[in-house]
């Protein structure tokens, strides 16, 4: 199979956080790409060649290289131009904090989104679990001035928010009348930021013979 393309391919579907972080690591970084937005209930025959494991996002390179992983992706792009220094921050603060997203975060954040998922499991605390997590966040982001690591916004702060947004989605009463007012803001500020709106617009899915969409 012949897998090279003049523009990298990012198959993305735009409520995904996973694929969020991939689009924000791309939009700042000026990369084109070829953009096609996945229905996860009819993924293309394309994407689960190149990628069998068959979730979002994926990005084809020029080369023919497979990048699977939505943080590789963002490090991919910001490798090429990184404007805004968000690899500049602390490496292993910065590794740290998105593992502890991406593992402990996650599984909490699954269990209270989706309780049905886990019958086997006790998922009745899952929401306080994840706000244990949110309040050591906003410790962090109290002390760094409404940043997570460093003084400005970098990798770790566009990695996580699309997750903490994911969170406060389920039950916003709930999220909003917990004791996090920095994170609370933090996240407010990167909703309402010109950069989220402009990963955020809705595309027609993805098919086979479509024009390519060049973006961003």
């Amino acid at each position: 199979m012949n897998t090279q393309t003049p523009h990298p391919i990012l198959y993305s579907f735009r409520r995904c956080p996973y694929a969020m972080r991939a689009r924000l690591g791309i939009k700042t970084s000026g990369l084109k790409v070829e953009l096609r937005e996945v229905v996860l209930r009819d993924k293309p025959d394309h994407m689960l060649e190149i990628s069998p494991k068959g979730t979002v996002p994926v990005l084809l390179t020029p080369t023919g290289d497979v990048i699977e992983e939505s943080l590789e992706i963002m490090v991919y792009a910001l490798g090429r131009h990184d404007p805004d220094e968000w690899l500049g921050a602390d490496e292993q603060q910065t590794q740290n904090l998105i593992k502890q997203n991406d593992s402990d975060f996650k599984y909490a954040l699954d269990r209270y989104k989706y309780p049905n998922r886990y019958p086997d499991e006790d998922c009745s605390d899952m929401f306080n679990t994840a706000l244990e997590i949110l309040k050591d966040w906003n410790e962090r982001i109290k002390a760094n001035k409404c940043h997570l690591v460093e003084s400005y916004d970098t990798l770790a702060d566009f990695a996580i928010f699309p997750f903490v947004r994911q969170f406060a989605h389920v039950n916003k009463d709930k999220f909003y009348d917990s004791d996090i007012p920095e994170l609370q803001s933090w996240l407010k500020r990167h909703l309402q930021s010109d950069i989220f709106k402009s990963i955020m617009p809705k595309f027609d899915q993805w098919q086979k013979g479509d024009e390519p969409l060049f973006w961003p």
